[in-house]
């Protein structure tokens, strides 16, 4: 790992390969990370420690004041999970100045709301090394600050979340007892109906499907079930997380990437905090070796890869700065919710999964394809070059197209993002539009999944996906476009390392301008291979696969591996055999 990746003022731990034989990471590389990230935040703290303007000239929506908030706060949680006393020391006279007339107001469905979750929950977690060390006067100019947390009205999502983390810490300092428990159980209550089963949850309503799964939904109400010591609310979100996990741990590719999905992807390595928060709970069928692999391999990942920058500060954006991964809220200190991926370093040096010896992660372990099906998304997985690809048959939200809208994903390769329509990947385009809308999941089964979705001028399109190994069969229905409607299909944008394939089957001649058809009536059925690999020297996909579509619309597919399907597509309908 180069010597700057942790900072240009830190002193890089040695790397352990029998501990660590995956990516070399030990417990203190992650306070290394931890303690260069505050150190290179310092300098731009205001005089009174209230406030963090990190540089550059991206403003969120919320404006300055709050940004400055926003630095002060995710830091602070930084330097909580780390349980850093002398940057906790910083941030207590910070906090004095905060309340005493610098912080904004928190109020209904604004900025600070968010901040004050952070702010409480480290406040909760270090409360014998920073809140109880505060004088007096500044503890109760501070609870009435987080107060108004608890009847502030937050957006229906994840931020319902943030006065109940909020409410538990008043709660166990005794302040405004009864408001406090009433915001508790109020934001618990509202969440439930967004859990739709097997650890999934929406984020809010609809069907938005991504990381806020994890560094969210599962993250405070178990943190709060966990610091409340309520047994029965750990087994409820302890359980929900369990089960989540399965499924979460196959989100990560060999290089340690995450998939590259949903929103607020600039919190990097915050997705990691799930993985942490199960063996912090006891939560987890994860092994302490194969968790911790997989969260030092996300680090490593974006310290490797330009996530911070020369002055040690994380950019806004992905690997290093990018600004197609942002949202109108990202702010110069957004990325600091990466904050919650040092959640592990509350367990104890000695804890099972600082001292085992890592395991391969899943991807590592075997080749799979396995569905998931509250979103209704097929993962993708092969071993051979470490890639997972998730197809989207159920998860939308068009406010953030294309991180919701695309047919498919992966841990190597981004949504292409060109003015041209022809360039974009993964989507079916009708009449030139290539608008996904009104995602409808029509089932996820062993090897495939299917949906339906509205397209240009009110076409539906019927969508149907088949998978072995790096292999893809994509196969579509079009209904009520009219007669003679071009239909152009695309495959995966290729990245660098990597080999993007398509190749038509049926109703999709191949021809210098890609895979484009026309529509031969009120229903017409489109057939494509396709596959992504970084495997040097792969089999022919023509060899991979054979695939024939029958008089009656009947897709046939046999895959060399020697699995067989048969699959008909109707309009909102998807019946398959055999996969």
């Amino acid at each position: 790992m180069p010597r700057e990746s942790l900072g240009p003022e830190s002193h890089e731990p040695h790397e352990d390969r029998t501990l660590s034989p995956y990516t070399g990471f030990t417990r203190a590389h992650w306070e290394a990370a931890a303690g260069s990230l505050l150190a290179a935040v310092e300098p731009y703290a205001t005089a009174d420690g209230a406030l963090y303007h990190l540089p550059g000239d991206r403003t969120s929506w919320s404006g300055r004041l709050s940004d400055g908030l926003e630095g002060y706060a995710r830091t602070l949680l930084l330097a909580a999970f780390r349980r850093d006393e002398k940057a906790l020391q910083r941030y207590g006279d910070g906090l004095a100045a905060g309340v005493s007339g610098v912080w904004p107001r928190i109020e209904d469905r604004g900025q600070p709301l968010v901040e004050a979750a952070s702010i409480a929950l480290a406040l909760r977690l270090t409360r014998p090394l920073l809140w109880d060390r505060l004088d007096d006067a500044v503890r109760q100019r501070a609870a009435a600050w987080l107060g108004d947390a608890l009847t502030a009205e937050p957006w229906p999502c994840n931020w319902e979340l943030f006065p109940v983390t909020v409410g538990g810490f008043l709660a166990d300092i005794g302040h405004e007892t009864d408001a406090s428990h009433r915001a508790v159980e109020r934001g618990l209550e509202r969440i439930e109906q967004w859990y739709v089963g097997d650890g999934w949850y929406t984020d809010g309503d609809g069907r938005k499907f991504d990381y806020y799964n994890g560094w969210a939904m599962h993250l405070y109400p178990v943190l709060h079930a966990w610091l409340a010591d309520d047994a029965r609310l750990l087994d409820l979100y302890g359980g929900r997380l369990s089960t989540h996990l399965a499924d979460y741990a196959r989100l990560f590719g060999g290089d340690g990437a995450p998939m590259h999905q949903g929103r607020s992807l600039t919190y990097r390595f915050a997705t990691t905090a799930p993985l942490w928060l199960g063996a912090l709970t006891g939560r987890t069928p994860l092994p302490p070796g194969q968790t911790r692999r997989l969260a030092s391999g996300a680090l490593r990942y974006f310290l490797d890869r330009g996530a911070v920058d020369d002055r040690g500060l994380l950019t806004l954006g992905w690997r290093g700065p990018d600004s197609a991964v942002l949202q109108g809220y990202s702010g110069p200190a957004s990325p600091y919710w990466a904050s919650k991926g040092f959640l592990g370093l509350l367990l104890p040096e000695d804890h099972e999964v600082w001292t085992a010896t890592e395991e391969p992660s899943p991807v590592e372990r075997a080749d799979e394809v396995r569905p998931v099906g509250p979103p209704n998304w097929l993962l993708q997985a092969t071993r051979s070059d470490g890639l997972v690809r998730l197809h989207n048959h159920g998860s939308e939200d068009v406010r953030y197209d294309p991180y919701y809208t695309r047919l498919a994903y992966s841990t190597v390769t981004e949504p292409s993002r060109a003015d041209d329509n022809s360039l974009i990947d993964n989507s079916v385009i009708v009449g030139g539009d290539p608008s996904r809308t009104g995602i409808e999941p029509l089932g996820v089964g062993e090897g495939w999944a299917a949906s339906r979705h509205t397209a240009a001028h009110g076409a539906r399109v019927t969508s149907l996906v088949l998978a072995e190994g790096a292999v893809e069969v994509r196969a579509f229905r079009v209904s009520g476009a009219p007669e003679g409607t071009p239909v152009r299909v695309t495959g995966w944008a290729a990245s660098e390392g990597t080999r993007a394939e398509l190749k038509p089957v049926h109703g999709l001649p191949d021809s210098a301008d890609g895979l484009t058809g026309v529509t031969a009536g009120e229903d017409t059925v489109f057939v494509a291979l396709a596959r992504l690999t970084a495997e040097p020297d792969p089999v022919p996909l023509e060899e991979s696969v054979s695939v024939r579509v029958d008089g009656t619309g009947e897709i046939h597919v046999r895959f060399s591996g020697g699995s067989e399907a048969r699959a008909r597509l109707e309009d909102g309908a998807v019946v398959v055999v055999g996969a």
